[in-house]
């Protein structure tokens, strides 16, 4: 066939490569910055028999508009080319919040050899090393199912915007929501859309869909406590992190998947905070709690500060909060943080990224600039001998 890629940017290189090895004939587009073998303008004067477009491409774009062939996404692309030969078991989690948590939780109910594909890396089980950047487009999972059929092993994969469909569950984490496609689609319809073809599909609490099953309904929560409503002889777990509500849903959801796989989630009692989701760590008299990911907003920072304020008590708080420069699809609304630091009311707020100039601080509350995470972080420690540090910045960790 005759088939046009486009936006090379997000694994559209790498899927044009996967299906020229198939035989055949390939364009990619870079519909951002122009920068491909052929551009926009050539693609529109040759043949395809198919186009294989991202979801967060705008429908208005001149390739969508002026060919006049079928479209498929880069999702569907993927599980083209993945066709039978997949890994088992496949578990495929989308969300915009708490894949990465659910995805590490999950990880902990598996045994013998197998891949954790997330936004902080490729690592290859048991020995948890690490043997790839982290990339979570749908194009990526072309190459963490190849290795993980190659060690035979399983899978786990976050995915961004949606699922592929190939997996034996699918596990959607939040309900959140934002635009895409130049703000014609919501990316929250989008991963339901895809979801359909997950059997079975596991989704948080307060989603509602046609043939999804909530995880409510598979595990019940009491305090620090976690139970299997659909095995009886299933052992439950204990875990404080499920009194903070940013591990509560991704471990509800990890243990839910794991009584439907006829999994041991007992072992989830052992479970410890990851980098950058609520994990905290003492230097001297300064706490800091870190809750800088690719999902932080203002609640989680709000929720990070509660937190911080619960173990230090009333002393001073010092916020980091903000947003990188880098390719993180939702964004950090100015709004949202001025918000947040308003409701945190910290004795410093260092504002992390571009498009904050017109944020202003409450009274009480001293404002800096940093350019990086690592800057701000830098910045808050100089300023706090005792008290606390809040790190809430939306960046690839």
């Amino acid at each position: 066939m005759r088939l046009l890629v486009l936006d090379t940017i997000h694994g559209g290189r790498e899927l044009a490569g996967y299906l020229r090895e198939q035989g055949h004939f390939v364009d990619a587009v870079d519909v951002y910055r122009n920068s491909s073998v052929i551009d926009a303008e050539t693609a529109l004067h040759r043949d395809y028999d198919l186009v294989i477009a991202p979801v967060h491409l705008p429908a208005r774009h001149p390739l969508l508009k002026g060919l006049t062939v079928p479209v498929i996404s880069h999702h569907q692309a993927v599980r083209w080319i993945l066709g039978n030969r997949v890994p088992s078991p496949m578990v495929e989690i989308t969300g915009m919040r708490g894949k990465t948590t659910t995805a590490s939780a999950f990880t902990e109910l598996m045994d013998g050899p197998g891949i954790l594909n997330i936004s902080a890396g490729m690592f290859r089980y048991p020995e948890k090393e690490k043997i790839g950047p982290g990339s979570i487009t749908p194009a990526a999972i072309v190459h963490a199912s190849r290795e993980a059929l190659r060690i035979g092993g399983w899978l786990v994969a976050e995915i961004s915007l949606g699922f592929i469909g190939s997996g034996d569950l699918g596990i959607l984490t939040s309900k959140d929501d934002y635009l895409i496609a130049g703000k014609t689609r919501h990316a929250f319809l989008e991963k339901v859309r895809s979801g359909q073809g997950m059997a079975p599909l596991v989704v948080a609490p307060a989603i509602s869909m046609p043939g999804a099953l909530s995880c409510t309904d598979v595990v019940a929560i009491d305090g620090d406590s976690c139970s299997c409503l659909k095995q009886r002889d299933s052992m439950g777990f204990r875990n404080p992190l499920l009194l903070l509500d940013a591990y509560r849903t991704p471990l509800m959801l990890a243990a839910a998947a794991g009584c439907l796989l006829s999994r041991d989630i007992s072992r989830l009692s052992s479970f410890k905070a990851i980098p950058g989701r609520m994990s905290s760590s003492w230097e001297g008299d300064v706490l800091t709690v870190d809750n800088s990911n690719s999902g932080t907003n203002a609640e989680g920072a709000c929720t990070a500060a509660e937190y911080a304020r619960k173990i230090c008590g009333d002393v001073p708080l010092v916020m980091v909060i903000g947003k990188e420069v880098g390719a993180v699809c939702e964004g950090f609304p100015a709004t949202d943080v001025e918000t947040a630091i308003r409701k945190i009311k910290p004795q410093h707020a260092i504002i992390v990224g571009e498009s904050y100039e017109r944020i202003a601080a409450p009274e009480g509350t001293a404002l800096y600039r940093a350019r990086t995470l690592a800057e701000g972080l830098d910045k808050a420690r100089s300023s706090a001998s005792r008290g606390c540090i809040v790190l809430a910045v939306k960046c690839w960790r």
